[in-house]
C-alpha cells in the first residue's frame, strides 16, 4: 500500500516539515506528500481532480466529517492494504475542501470537532498514519 497525502499550499515551517518527515519515515508504508498550489485558472477543486491517482482509496479530510479512532483508522488501512489498495488523502486550504470532492471521497474523515491549520492537519495525518501501522503490528505505541 502507497498513502499520498495532497495538500494545498506550501509548507514553509522547517520544524514542522521536520516533524512530518519523522513519522512518515517510521511509517512502514511509503507516503508521498505533494503540495499543490492552485493557479489563477483554476480551483482547487480542479487542481486536486487532476492530481488524484485513478483507482486509489480517497480520503477526504474535513471537519464535518466521521468522527473515527485511532482503533478505526487502522482498522480501514489495514483492509485496504490487505485489498491492496493505494490510499490518498486529501488535505484542503483555509476554506476546506469543495464539496464536489467530499461528494466524491470513499471516506470523509475528520480529524476531531476543533477547527485544525491546514499546516498542522499534515502533521496529525502523519502521525495517525504511524499509529495506525504500530497497531496493525501490535506494537505498544499505541496504549
Amino acid at each position: 500500500m502507497r498513502v499520498t497525502i495532497l495538500a494545498i499550499g506550501r509548507n514553509r515551517d522547517a520544524d514542522l516539515d521536520r516533524l512530518i518527515r519523522t513519522y512518515q519515515r517510521r511509517c512502514p508504508w511509503p507516503i508521498d506528500t505533494h503540495e499543490l498550489v492552485p493557479r489563477k485558472a483554476e480551483s482547487e477543486a480542479e487542481r486536486f481532480a487532476r492530481a488524484v491517482p485513478s483507482g486509489d482509496v480517497l480520503v477526504a479530510l474535513d471537519e464535518q466529517g466521521e468522527l473515527a479512532s485511532s482503533e478505526d483508522f487502522a482498522t480501514r488501512l489495514g483492509g485496504w492494504r490487505d485489498a491492496g489498495r493505494d490510499v490518498t488523502c486529501l488535505i484542503g486550504g483555509a476554506d476546506g475542501l469543495d464539496a464536489s470532492l467530499t461528494a466524491r471521497a470513499d471516506w470523509c474523515l475528520a480529524l476531531g470537532r476543533l477547527t485544525w491549520p491546514h499546516l498542522l492537519v499534515r502533521l496529525l495525518l502523519a502521525e495517525q498514519l504511524y499509529r495506525a501501522s504500530t497497531i496493525l503490528a501490535g506494537h505498544p505505541y499505541h496504549r
